[in-house]
């Protein structure tokens, strides 16, 4: 059973939808035909080896998610998987608070501490067998 809390983080939105990517250029060209940001904004994120390209759809993005080398998580994944939807981020207020409601209630998590995140976020993440094939970001911005 799962316990009970007495206090939530309580989630805002969906943040972004974060979409591995081979080619980031041709991905930010062909989404930008398809769904027009109003903005566009690339990363480096050495740290994971990924490149980004966060794409603004009113409070909503769209994350491009491309490999710097051979050997990052989103390089195992396009080896393993292809192209397609990688994760799917919810914003709180409180990411060290959703890890905890989160192991509270008998979820896997892939972080047991918040990691840093593009932009000077903090994420965590939820394996996706506890989340129904899912992978769930819990992210602060």
């Amino acid at each position: 059973m799962k316990a009970e809390l007495t206090r939530r983080s309580e989630t805002k939105r969906i943040s972004h939808v974060g979409i591995a990517v081979t080619d980031l250029e041709k991905a930010i060209a062909d989404f930008s035909s398809l769904v027009e940001p109003s903005e566009i904004e690339r990363i480096s994120l050495e740290s994971e080896k990924v490149r980004i390209a966060m794409l603004k759809l009113g409070d909503s993005e769209i994350e491009l998610l491309s490999p710097i080398e051979n050997s990052g998580p989103i390089a195992r994944f396009l080896e393993k998987r292809g192209e397609g939807i990688h994760h799917i981020a919810v914003k709180v207020d409180d990411v060290s608070q959703a890890i905890e409601n989160a192991k509270n209630r008998g979820f896997q998590l892939l972080d047991s501490t918040p990691r840093s995140a593009a932009r000077g976020a903090q994420a965590a993440f939820v394996h996706p067998k506890s989340a129904h094939g899912v992978l769930l970001e819990f992210y602060n911005q």
